[in-house]
């Protein structure tokens, strides 16, 4: 039987990087409201001066680069935790759904983007329950499946939501549709910290309970 790989380190970089795009998720909210501001005050006809103006928009452009590079690189570290641990699961239950290459091709394949990781995801809590239950260890608080259909909701909201604001944003030019893309991008940022913190714990409640998997090591189990 081909051993289980560690995980652990995988799962702490998915992490980091999330508390990183949290973090970055609030640095842009604020900054778009700076934006917000600026924005009102030309509306009433306060005098804003050109260094005003190149000001903000240098700032919001670094944070927009910072943001797209630190989402690339916790995307890379989100997959590479997945596809783990639905690698580790295939070493002990032999008939899961999918093929293991599937959390991580899943993701970029049209249609089934809006549905497969998710049940992968769903089928690695289960079938890991159903596991450490047949080893007599107890998992059911960390293994709840109620957590996943939430932030699943929030990762579909947060990408259709980003859509809007990218495309918008790309024919705005008129003060009322600027405004509109920086509120749209406040009410983005939002929930991308709230999509943070739900993928932090779904990560963190399956990462606690993986190594267990070894604990007794049997064959494969076949449900």
């Amino acid at each position: 039987m081909t051993k289980l790989k560690p995980n652990g380190q995988r799962a702490k970089n998915a992490i980091l990087l999330l508390w990183i795009m949290l973090a970055l998720d609030i640095i842009s909210f604020i900054s778009s409201y700076f934006q917000y501001d600026l924005l009102q005050n030309l509306v009433i006809g306060r005098e804003i001066t050109v260094e005003e103006i190149s000001a903000n928009d240098t700032r919001e452009q670094i944070i927009g680069l910072l943001y797209i590079f630190a989402y690339i690189v916790s995307i890379i570290t989100f997959i590479q935790w997945f596809r783990r641990a639905y690698y580790n699961l295939h070493q002990k239950v032999s008939n899961l759904s999918h093929a293991e290459g599937w959390a991580a091709g899943s993701w970029f394949v049209p249609i089934l983007c809006l549905f497969r990781p998710y049940l992968i995801m769903k089928e690695l809590y289960e079938e890991t329950k159903v596991v450490l239950t047949k080893k007599g260890i107890p998992s059911i608080q960390n293994l709840n499946t109620n957590l996943l259909g939430l932030w699943w909701a929030f990762w579909l909201l947060n990408n259709a939501f980003g859509q809007f604001v990218l495309r918008y944003a790309q024919r705005a030019e008129a003060i009322d549709e600027l405004t509109t893309t920086t509120v749209a991008s406040m009410a983005n940022n939002s929930i991308g910290i709230l999509l943070a913190l739900l993928t932090i714990k779904v990560i963190t409640n399956y990462a606690a309970v993986e190594p267990l998997l070894v604990k007794n090591e049997e064959e494969p189990i076949n449900d």
